[in-house]
């Protein structure tokens, strides 16, 4: 069951729309809603940000309407059961009307003027442009658990031999879309859970859509939701997107 809050915000066009999954987020996303209004807010192009609730078991749904009321551009989606962050972020993709749409993590680890980086790539043809720490010039602040960092760099490896060769950094919670990009990628998805990161950039090789990575910074959240099990969840998951890919699953 979802019940869905709009509150008033109409135009003609919207450029750019935000997605960002919420799961428990109470005590962290009124900053994030607050960065997002104030970057958002002086921009020339109209916009729109979606917050998606997972079935929170805290009062996430209240603090965002709150959050609500004295903004405008907000909108929520308000999940009663909790289906997993790829689920909710295809939900909010496709509810989008953004020419182009970014998903966003809601700890704020990577800040939403990151986008100034990725609009030249858009205008030069690329269809998929996407935060990594993987390449030369990215900055990564806080600390990091010893297991999040050791299966970060071997599961990557894990991850392009078997599915997205090339791609240093699949799993940062900032990737943007152009339009047709999101509406060919979302419907497609298989995988629910952690692992849809890695199986939409593997989509978006199978459609031949143009991927970039852009270095960013990335600010480590010691209150991280991601546990080790989640990694191991990964590693099962792109084997089952390397399947999906051999046996033309997402040509159904």
């Amino acid at each position: 069951m979802i019940h869905v809050s709009r509150f008033a915000f109409h135009v003609s066009r919207i450029k750019l729309s935000v997605i960002v999954p919420a799961f428990n987020e109470s005590e962290r996303i009124i900053p994030t809603l607050d960065s997002l209004n104030n970057y958002l807010s002086k921009q020339s192009y109209d916009w729109e940000v979606l917050v998606v609730n997972d079935g929170s078991t805290d009062n996430t749904a209240e603090v965002v309407r709150s959050f609500m009321f004295h903004v405008s551009g907000f909108r929520l989606l308000d999940n009663k059961e909790n289906h997993g962050k790829g689920w909710v972020v295809r939900q909010g993709m496709l509810a989008a009307e953004g020419d182009f749409r970014l998903f966003m993590d809601a700890d704020n680890a990577t800040r939403i003027e990151t986008v100034e980086k990725f609009w030249p790539l858009f205008n030069q043809g690329y269809d998929v442009v996407i935060a990594s720490i993987g390449i030369k010039g990215a900055d990564v602040a806080g600390t990091e658990k010893f297991y999040r960092r050791i299966f970060g760099k071997l599961g990557n490896l894990w991850i392009q031999f078997w599915v997205t060769p090339g791609i240093l950094d699949t799993q940062r919670g900032f990737k943007m879309f152009s339009k047709v990009a999101a509406g060919k990628i979302f419907p497609k998805l298989k995988i629910l859970k952690w692992g849809f990161d890695v199986e939409v950039l593997a989509l978006a090789r199978k459609f031949t859509f143009k991927i970039k990575e852009v270095p960013i910074k990335w600010v480590n959240d010691p209150k991280s939701h991601v546990k080790l099990t989640a990694y191991i969840q990964v590693l099962l998951e792109v084997l089952k997107i390397r399947w999906n890919l051999w046996t033309n699953k997402y040509n159904v």
